[in-house]
């Protein structure tokens, strides 16, 4: 699972809610969690102001373990 995923399902939103509020269409978001699609920055600076991310938005494409650790 990729950290977008984690971050957008920790604030209890659809992916249909995170495409709304980063102004992307569903799909798009569809395909950057599930890494069908390496996103542009722009892309992934539009994600992470709508999930408020204080971390590096590069680092939302990170995986995440079942555990909840990042490789």
């Amino acid at each position: 699972m990729k950290c977008v995923r984690r971050e957008r399902e920790a604030r209890q939103w659809s992916r249909s809610e995170l495409a709304r509020r980063a102004g992307m269409a569903n799909s798009t978001i569809g395909a950057i969690e599930s890494g069908r699609l390496n996103p542009y920055p722009s892309q992934l600076h539009k994600i992470a102001r709508a999930l408020k991310y204080s971390g590096e938005p590069e680092t939302l494409l990170d995986e995440v373990g079942a555990d909840g650790s990042i490789r």
